[in-house]
């Protein structure tokens, strides 16, 4: 994670003095809302599965998910870059590449 973009997030942050409602209940909920409001950018579309038209939209709302993420992790003490490489290599390991490239099935029924 950019240090600057996560020192911008949190300054935001810190300027509202916000951090007091920033406890892990409460920002895992805003997540899930947040990433609530991602999937609807797609309700209703039917088969176009497409983004091109609604990029504006996917934006402002990829980034609302992202800053509760960086706040969820500074609530939890957490450091994104690490958590997120331990679990890629976590999936290394459940999803070798000669069994699932090129396939959408679970690491179970690989």
């Amino acid at each position: 994670m950019d240090k600057n973009v996560r020192d911008a997030v949190l300054k935001f942050r810190d300027d509202r003095d916000w951090k007091q409602f920033h406890n892990p209940k409460d920002l895992a909920i805003s997540i899930s809302l947040e990433a609530a409001e991602l999937l609807e950018v797609f309700q209703w579309s039917g088969s176009d599965v497409s983004a091109e038209s609604r990029m504006d939209k996917i934006r402002e709302e990829l980034a609302d998910v992202a800053n509760y993420c960086i706040l969820m992790a500074d609530a939890c003490h957490l450091d994104l870059d690490e958590i997120i490489l331990e679990k890629i290599r976590q999936n290394e390991k459940k999803y070798p590449v000669d069994k699932a490239r090129g396939k959408s099935t679970k690491y179970t029924d690989l």
